[in-house]
């Protein structure tokens, strides 16, 4: 078994994408219901950064990848990278980045959907990682996501909770 201290993190780039009311679109990985139900296995949009690839772009080309859409602006950025480290029974296997990191240091950018719920297709790319979505309160994101990843979604929620509040339509 590898060492975590022996692999570095993967580095990645996150999207927090608020619609036009303020909510943030979350997703649930493929093929990971059970009987309890789905809790912890729904996810921010997020991948891989390419060598050399500055974490904006990186972080419009997953939506479309994952999402199937890039009509999103991007309204803010965490001030810092965040990482985080990968449960110690999957680091170093197959199922987890292929054995060869122990986490990921990941960019997150808060971005506003300027499309429609009609844009977003799951299936556009031929390995989909996502099998359902939807809209949902941003204090919500800690308790949606898997135990390894909520602290990182708790900074988040903190930081990006302004673009909740001024993305919503004002009452008519």
């Amino acid at each position: 078994m590898t060492a975590a201290a022996d692999l570095p993190y993967r580095p990645n780039a996150g999207a927090v994408l608020f619609n036009s009311s303020g909510k943030v679109l979350v997703a649930r990985r493929s093929g990971m219901t059970t009987a309890e139900g789905d809790s912890g296995n729904w996810q921010l949009p997020q991948g891989g950064i390419d060598d050399g690839e500055d974490p904006r772009i990186a972080v419009l080309r997953e939506l479309g990848e994952e999402i199937g859409t890039t009509n999103a602006e991007i309204i803010g950025e965490y001030p810092e990278w965040l990482q985080y480290d990968l449960p110690a029974h999957l680091i170093g296997t197959r199922q987890a980045f292929k054995g060869r990191y122990r986490g990921q240091r990941q960019r997150w950018f808060a971005l506003r959907f300027l499309g429609t719920d009609a844009e977003i297709r799951l299936d556009a790319d031929p390995h989909p990682e996502f099998d359902a979505w939807r809209w949902a309160n941003l204090e919500e994101l800690p308790g949606l996501a898997v135990p390894f990843k909520r602290p990182i979604y708790e900074a988040l929620a903190l930081e990006f909770a302004r673009f909740a509040t001024e993305l919503q339509e004002t009452p008519q």
